[in-house]
């Protein structure tokens, strides 16, 4: 339990749950209850007392007044309420199992859920490609671009199966469907170097030789930072295409490449990664599960 992971592991076990909303206002309302309370027993005791009634009569007085001040029907009817919502949430196929919880849910503004895997099918496809001239329609075009697409790419594709990351398998599954194969990409454009993704750059880039001796850099990653690395490119009428995609919550992924005769002696993104040639954007989706006729919903 002195290691980090045990210290994380206490922090989790002694870790309270917070207070839901309808706990704190009741904590509100009691305290502000209570404060007036206390208040008016003391005017009533002042008074009496200015009176000349006894002390000790007016005291006992007070007492009661605050213990009948006390709402005592209150926790039975926010449990009666509470109820009330367990039973209508029932009726839509929500089974509650903490009552609070109703009371939770309902003041909800932002409800925040794993999406990947969970309500979606974990399998994104390819289902939009565009370059400068709007969305792609002719299939050169969008051949070109998925070969791009399927060569800068970590996938391994072996016989009927393509292995990888959800989004690297979509691109080369798009290539697959129009016929062209990341293996025999590569054995035509033989890799010779590659900038692997990180967060940092938000890139990705393979270096291929061509068949005349000279290379081809592709790069794909994040359209704000690759388009920036482009030359002779309309920044905004891009920017507009990838805000349409987005906006209809598709992954874009921007795709651009070079060709030079030699390769500088130091390879890294400053000597690389420069004066590209923008090809397109590329949007996916990971298609919703299909929703069942009868399921429920546990809280």
């Amino acid at each position: 339990m002195h290691t980090k992971v045990g210290k994380i592991a206490k922090m989790i076990i002694e870790n309270e749950s917070p207070e839901t909303p309808i706990q704190r206002k009741l904590s509100e309302v009691g305290k502000i209850l209570g404060i007036a309370c206390l208040l008016i027993c003391f005017l009533v005791f002042v008074i009496g007392v200015i009176k000349k009634i006894p002390a000790a009569e007016m005291f006992m007085t007070s007492i009661g007044l605050a213990v009948a001040a006390i709402p005592e029907g209150l926790p039975a009817i926010v449990t009666i309420m509470l109820s009330i919502g367990v039973t209508k949430m029932a009726k839509k196929n929500t089974i509650i199992r903490k009552l609070p919880a109703v009371e939770t849910l309902g003041s909800s503004s932002i409800i925040c859920s794993d999406k990947t895997g969970t309500l979606t099918q974990n399998k994104m496809q390819v289902v939009e490609e565009y370059n400068l001239n709007g969305k792609i329609e002719n299939i050169e075009d969008k051949r070109f671009l998925l070969q791009l697409c399927s060569m800068c790419n970590s996938c391994e594709v072996t016989k009927g199966d393509v292995i990888g990351e959800p989004t690297e398998v979509a691109l080369v599954n798009a290539a697959l469907k129009i016929g062209e194969n990341k293996n025999d990409l590569y054995k035509k454009y033989q890799k010779t170097n590659e900038i692997p993704f990180d967060s940092g750059r938000k890139l990705m880039t393979t270096i291929h030789r061509l068949e005349n001796g000279s290379y081809r850099i592709i790069t794909k990653g994040a359209p704000d930072i690759l388009i920036n690395r482009c030359d002779h490119i309309d920044k905004q009428k891009v920017g507009q295409y990838n805000a349409n995609m987005a906006d209809r919550a598709l992954r874009v992924l921007a795709v651009a490449y070079k060709d030079i005769e030699h390769l500088p002696q130091k390879i890294d993104t400053s000597t690389i990664e420069q004066n590209l040639t923008f090809v397109g954007l590329i949007g996916m989706i990971d298609p919703p599960r299909v929703r069942r006729k009868r399921g429920y919903c546990y809280m």
